[in-house]
């Protein structure tokens, strides 16, 4: 039986004109897990990684923090779906950049509502996939590890999105169940599979254990 780590990206630049960057505390996320994995003796024989640079700059300072190379294999299917096409697919009118509670409130009360309906079919965000082929793209992944991965552990580094679908898809969730799980996910948090080549089984979910007491004030969601 092996093991799949799948690992959000860390902080990202939420509200900024490009939110595709880690933040300097991302990069200290991702680190940080790099050495936690590498204090207990957790070592990889595959890496996957969706294309983003948020997911690149996550698993490179994951492998920094291991002292291990990064070469990894790239998977656009797990490239996390456009937030702000998803919202401007019900609410056309621009929407003012996150910067109070009350803004942030509104903004994911959006997102909540443009994912049900992206989900259900209702609307189609201009450059997205439809949700069915979004889902396609996240278990082609997880096909590949259960084909190529036997008894191994494998890293996969992503987005929220595509990790909150993996795990719907492998407990067999509603729609609105895998968009709880999608809007609570943390930042560089870890979700653990294991697997056989047949199926995959939930182990934990959106757990943060390298950000300790000592680190607890990293801890985000965007």
């Amino acid at each position: 039986m092996g093991t799949l780590y799948l690992v959000r990206h860390g902080q990202a630049s939420f509200g900024a004109d490009d939110y595709d960057q880690l933040s300097e505390l991302g990069r200290q996320q991702s680190l940080r897990l790099g050495e936690y994995f590498a204090g207990r003796g957790i070592a990889f024989d595959g890496l996957i990684a969706g294309t983003l640079r948020r997911h690149q700059q996550t698993l490179q300072g994951i492998c920094e923090g291991m002292k291990r190379a990064g070469e990894h294999l790239p998977w656009p299917g797990l490239n996390e779906y456009d937030s702000a096409a998803v919202i401007a697919a019900i609410h056309p009118h621009t929407l003012e950049k996150p910067g109070s509670p009350e803004t942030y409130r509104q903004y994911f009360r959006l997102l909540r509502d443009g994912l049900t309906q992206w989900m259900a079919g209702v609307v189609s965000p201009r450059g997205m996939p439809s949700y069915n082929d979004f889902v396609a793209g996240v278990v082609s992944a997880l096909n590949h590890v259960r084909a190529n991965h036997d008894g191994q552990n494998v890293l996969l580094v992503s987005s929220g999105g595509p990790i909150s679908t993996a795990v719907g898809h492998v407990l067999g969730t509603s729609p609105e169940a895998t968009i709880e799980l999608n809007l609570r996910i943390r930042n560089s948090s870890v979700t653990e599979f294991a697997f056989t080549p047949k199926r995959h089984m939930l182990v934990t979910y959106n757990t943060l254990p390298h950000l300790d007491s000592e680190h607890a004030s990293w801890v985000t969601y965007t």
